[in-house]
């Protein structure tokens, strides 16, 4: 499980090694036994990742495709600083979301996917996402003056704000300063007149997104960008390279459990193998059980 897990080995190729290497012939349905009483046992600290991120202050959330033997469907990714929770889907329908956010008093962190927009908690915008969109613009209006106004003064304010952050980290005390400049920088993006269609295309998204984009800055440890999300998405991205179309809504759902608790392991420096040979420390074991 181990090798399926962290080493990215599908169960045939784990059984074709332990057949080679230790001379150990497992009947591949037993293989599969072993993954499903892994997935029992692990259940219970599954659902407990999720309550605890619900109970954090701070919720990163990001979604990607993944093939099915006979459909396709959606995995979603629910991360923090120290958990990672992963959730089959056979859609990107997001109203799954409401009931399950509901009691969730901390900031979402979220790119600009519109399924987000309806939750009712504070919201961050990813800026590193707004930030590749308006580069790749720029590519092909390189001259247009009233983008490229736009574009200067977004800019001019988000690196007086990531110096502040480089310098002091993210402390909303050391954010107030920045607070006015960014409601004056959206008013102005918003009274503006542009005749330049791309321009007009990034002022009604600021407009609608308004200071979420800017939310970070009235919090402390709130990041203004994804890339959490981003980081703990790749874990099922390297299953995906050699897993795409084979899994069954069954089997992924059963992955997703124990890569939870594997990735979970990661983020609080738990060495997997040991965890999952019982023998990780006391401390460590009641640190990943989130209680």
């Amino acid at each position: 499980m181990y090798n399926n897990l962290v080493c990215g080995q599908n169960l045939s190729r784990v059984r074709r090694a332990l057949n080679d290497i230790f001379d150990l012939d497992i009947p591949q349905p037993t293989l599969f036994r072993f993954k499903s009483l892994l997935r029992e046992t692990l259940q219970p600290i599954y659902d407990r990742i999720l309550a605890h991120l619900l109970r954090g202050s701070l919720l990163h959330i990001d979604e990607t495709e993944v093939k099915l033997r006979s459909c396709k469907g959606y995995v979603w990714v629910f991360a923090s600083m120290d958990a990672v929770y992963f959730e089959y889907r056979d859609s990107r329908k997001a109203q799954f979301l409401g009931p399950l956010l509901e009691e969730f008093q901390g900031v979402l962190i979220s790119d600009f996917f519109t399924g987000y927009d309806f939750l009712k908690c504070p919201q961050q915008k990813c800026l590193i996402h707004l930030i590749r969109d308006m580069n790749e613009d720029l590519l092909g209006n390189s001259f247009d003056s009233e983008y490229k106004d736009l574009l200067k003064k977004f800019a001019g304010l988000l690196q007086q704000i990531v110096e502040t952050v480089d310098k002091y980290g993210l402390k909303q005390r050391h954010f107030r300063k920045h607070r006015n400049d960014a409601i004056r920088f959206l008013k102005s993006v918003g009274e503006a007149r542009y005749s330049s269609p791309i321009a007009t295309k990034y002022q009604e998204r600021m407009g609608k997104y308004g200071f979420r984009l800017f939310t970070f800055l009235g919090y402390d440890g709130v990041p203004w960008n994804n890339n959490n999300a981003e980081h703990a998405i790749k874990g099922f991205a390297r299953v995906r390279r050699f897993a795409d179309g084979r899994f069954t809504e069954d089997s992924i759902r059963e992955y997703l459990v124990m890569l939870s608790v594997a990735e979970t392991c990661g983020y609080q420096n738990i060495d997997v193998l040991k965890f999952l040979l019982g023998r990780a420390d006391n401390s460590s074991h009641c640190r990943l059980l989130l209680q």
